[in-house]
């Protein structure tokens, strides 16, 4: 065991305390699997990530990804909270115009706006869930199939069930039995577009409101998710659902206020940003 530099991140907010938390353990070199995870399920938190050097020449760094249940091929708030931290820490990219992360899924590419950053979503596999299957996650969710406007099986390497709702208010009221969904062995994520969505401040207009709920593996309820929202937004946009630019809320039942940001460019491709704030600079034993 050595000391190794470690960073708390709060990811997708500008405010401390206010998006999801994320751990990064910035030097992973010599750490085993076992220890990866127990380290991942001591810290609680959604996800924990490790850095390390790339196996591929083009990559600036690699990181490895764990939730208290297991360890993921990508996911978006590891993915800028880790480049966040990486950077915070005075890593230096190769190129000058784009961070390139190396994951389980593969690369994936980072802009770096001011102080905001944008990951380039994954490509997305979707299909339609079979009547069963979508009656089975409606009982969970306590929902009626009246109240679910549309619905697919998104999968960007995490594999989310994805439900639009009629409206705003029932995403935020939605009660799920948590230990059914366990049982389903399926993350869902509901959102539903705001009918008149207002700017307020100096936040543009919230387009979407999205809750995730991912019993299955070990949290009953993340508070902003990227991967999900990736998904969403290729889904959505495609279908002519939500404006190519958007700002969709995740986290208002747990007290959080998290801002993800949308846009697809003109070649197609959906880049999903949010800001990141270093909470904890410090070093952990591992």
């Amino acid at each position: 065991m050595k000391q190794r530099q470690f960073k708390q991140v709060d990811v997708f907010t500008a405010t401390a305390y206010r998006g999801n938390p994320l751990a990064v353990v910035l030097d992973g070199t010599g750490l085993d699997d076992h220890t990866m995870q127990r380290f991942a399920r001591w810290t609680h938190l959604s996800e924990t990530t490790f850095l390390l050097p790339p196996t591929q020449p083009q990559a600036d760094y690699r990181v490895r990804i764990f939730t208290p249940g297991g360890e993921l091929p990508f996911a978006g708030h590891p993915t800028l909270g880790s480049c966040h931290a990486w950077l915070d820490a005075g890593g230096i990219p190769k190129q000058s115009d784009v961070i390139l992360q190396e994951c389980k899924q593969g690369l994936v590419k980072i802009q770096r706006d001011s102080t905001r950053l944008a990951f380039a979503a994954p490509p997305l596999l979707q299909s339609t869930p079979s009547p069963a299957a979508l009656a089975a996650v409606e009982a969970a969710l306590g929902l009626e199939p009246r109240q679910v406007i549309a619905a697919q099986v998104l999968d960007n390497g995490p594999v989310w069930f994805g439900l639009l709702l009629e409206s705003t208010e029932l995403v935020l009221q939605l009660a799920p039995d948590h230990s059914k969904l366990k049982q389903l062995g399926v993350k869902v994520g509901v959102a539903a577009r705001s009918r008149t969505p207002v700017a307020r401040d100096s936040e543009p207009a919230l387009e979407l409101e999205v809750r995730a709920f991912a019993a299955p593996i070990g949290i009953e309820e993340d508070p902003v998710t990227g991967s999900l929202n990736a998904s969403l937004a290729q889904w959505l946009i495609a279908e002519k659902r939500l404006p190519s630019a958007y700002v969709a809320a995740q986290g208002s039942c747990l007290d959080r206020a998290g801002r993800v940001h949308i846009r697809q460019d003109g070649a197609g491709q959906v880049w999903v940003g949010g800001d990141s704030v270093t909470c904890i600079s410090a070093t952990v034993l591992l």
